[in-house]
């Protein structure tokens, strides 16, 4: 029954991950003002050919983050057994991703933003529905055990690599940026640096508090690898 209920939630996730994503891109196609968006200005300069404005959601931090936690729930509906250490990097980073998102978009900017129909359900959807089920699955669920040291390093290679996409993609288009925290044009290299540095810390941090958790929670609801494999 518990099998039942992780695989349910696992992907239950992962249709509402497709769900939101999939209205981000068509709202960029007809040219409608992205949700993911930080700030009035990132919202302006959200422009371009109909391509363009789609391709411009899966730049943004929150869309990339959802994907992540969609894939890794998806698998896991699969298979809750799965325990590569490479999947476990990616589900940690999933869960972290996820949570930072969560917090600083209801914290700091959910304000910013005034939204009605269809980019408030992606809204929604990309910003609390998802990090609760990640979050609630991730406790209730697990898998436990994928956590590790090497894990928790191996976690800041996702912010890393965000930044530098960010900024070198930033100037091959129009110098358009997601974030004004990492808008090169506006604060230059040194500063934007430093902030991925400072992000790299916080994931880190956050990785490593979700860790020290993974090793104190009960293991019971873990599915064992001879139950997972007789429902491949």
């Amino acid at each position: 029954m518990e099998l039942k209920w992780a695989r349910a939630l696992f992907a239950a996730t992962a249709a509402c991950v497709a769900v939101g994503v999939i209205i981000e891109v068509v709202l960029g196609w007809q040219n409608h003002m992205p949700v993911v968006a930080a700030t009035g200005e990132g919202l302006q300069r959200f422009g371009g050919s109909s391509l363009g404005r789609s391709l411009n959601v899966f730049a943004f931090f929150t869309v990339q983050s959802n994907l992540i936690v969609g894939g890794t729930c998806l698998l896991l509906a699969v298979n809750p057994g799965r325990s590569s250490t490479v999947f476990g990097v990616f589900r940690l980073i999933g869960l972290v991703a996820i949570t930072v998102t969560g917090i600083v978009f209801h914290v700091a900017l959910g304000g910013l933003l005034e939204l009605d129909t269809w980019g408030l359900v992606a809204d929604r959807l990309l910003h609390l529905v998802v990090p609760v089920m990640a979050v609630v699955g991730w406790l209730a669920f697990g898998p436990r055990g994928l956590t590790s040291a090497r894990v928790v390093k191996l976690t800041v290679l996702f912010p890393l690599a965000y930044m530098i996409f960010t900024v070198i993609r930033g100037p091959l288009s129009s110098d358009w940026y997601p974030y004004p925290f990492a808008d090169v044009k506006v604060l230059g290299y040194l500063k934007v640096i430093i902030n991925g540095l400072w992000i790299g810390l916080l994931f880190v941090a956050v990785a490593a508090g979700a860790a020290w958790l993974d090793q104190r929670l009960p293991t019971a609801s873990r599915p064992s690898a001879k139950r997972s494999q007789e429902r491949p």
